[in-house]
């Protein structure tokens, strides 16, 4: 059974609660960040390893009714298709050049732009992906790499083929009273905000949030925001046009992002990354999300960086885990190759 930060995936349940106050929300806010790392609060918390997309966790009565309506499942890894160039906003060596992480993002959502790869998949479609994974024992040193392919219903509704790393089975679509964070099925995908401060803010208080102004969110609120968001950044690679780009400038937005230059990708490449300095978790520790690491001179991201764990006590394992994206495509059935 895997320990609940090693995972960081939740399962969260609609249990008909009355709305909540802003300060209630911000109480149990709290407690579901605890709940993700009870082992160590001190430890910089893992991410996910296992990245199955229908796998519950349960959580408290009174942390579910708080936080209810949505879930983060872990599945796939993001990456972009390759070509063209966004013009740099600095000179210089560029894996050693001094750029902030807005100007990183904000290239990050140009290229996007210039070279989304439009997508309109029918419901009894599937999006293949197909991703490059690579893992080092942070103890040993060894690494190993996987290829992992994935099938996944674009309307959520039919058995999705899926593998972590380097292991395969058929995943069932989840109860049809619940709901999921980051979004399975394209038509929910749709429905998000394109434009950054309300992405941001939608994350914050829901569809029907009225929180109009990010002036007026604290630490908790950008720190589960930063969760939702890099759950949809890492874990569904194809989106509608607009939302990637503007999730990348919506990121460039959270205070305490920062970026950390030299970084290899699972393909070996360097770039430079950006990490979210979580002011709600002990100095020098990280949560979900780690390392997004674009490509320096014209900023296409390249891939994933993240620490993951397996096992416990004396046989728990530590691993330094890239990934990146190799391929992805809509096709007609499940185990079809395009």
């Amino acid at each position: 059974m895997r320990d609940i930060d090693e995972l960081e995936e939740l399962r969260e349940y609609d249990a008909g609660a009355p709305p909540l106050d802003n300060a209630t929300r911000g109480r149990m806010r709290a407690r579901l960040l605890t709940a993700m790392d009870p082992e160590n609060a001190a430890a910089p918390a893992p991410a996910v390893r296992h990245r199955r997309p229908v796998l519950r966790i349960a959580l408290t009565v009174m942390v579910a009714a708080a936080v209810a309506g949505s879930v983060l499942v872990a599945v796939h890894d993001d990456g972009r298709a390759k070509g063209g160039t966004a013009a740099p906003s600095s000179t210089g060596s560029p894996a050693l050049r001094n750029v902030s992480a807005q100007v990183v993002l904000d290239g990050a959502a140009t290229y996007a732009r210039q070279h989304e790869q439009p997508a309109s998949p029918r419901n009894d479609q599937f999006i293949y992906t197909k991703e490059i994974i690579k893992e080092t024992n942070q103890r040993t040193g060894a690494t190993r790499t996987y290829t992992d392919e994935n099938w996944r219903s674009v309307d959520n509704s039919k058995p999705s083929w899926v593998m972590e790393i380097g292991k395969g089975w058929w995943s069932p679509p989840p109860p049809k009273n619940e709901t999921v964070w980051p979004p399975e099925d394209w038509a929910t995908l749709k429905k998000l905000p394109t434009d950054p401060t309300q992405l941001i803010l939608w994350l914050v208080e829901g569809p029907n949030g009225k929180d109009h102004s990010l002036s007026r969110l604290n630490n908790i609120d950008w720190s589960l925001a930063h969760f939702e968001l890099s759950g949809l950044l890492k874990l569904v690679p194809v989106m509608p046009a607009g939302l990637r780009p503007a999730a990348y400038e919506a990121l460039g937005m959270f205070p305490g992002v920062k970026v950390v230059p030299n970084q290899k990708d699972a393909k070996g490449r360097t770039g430079v990354a950006v990490t979210y300095d979580d002011p709600t978790r002990p100095k020098g520790s990280t949560g979900f999300g780690g390392y997004f690491i674009f490509n320096p001179k014209t900023y296409e991201f390249l891939g994933f960086r993240d620490q993951s764990t397996s096992g416990s006590g004396k046989n728990r394992k530590t691993y330094t885990q890239l990934s990146s994206l190799d391929t992805w495509a809509v096709v007609d059935k499940v185990k079809e190759r395009p």
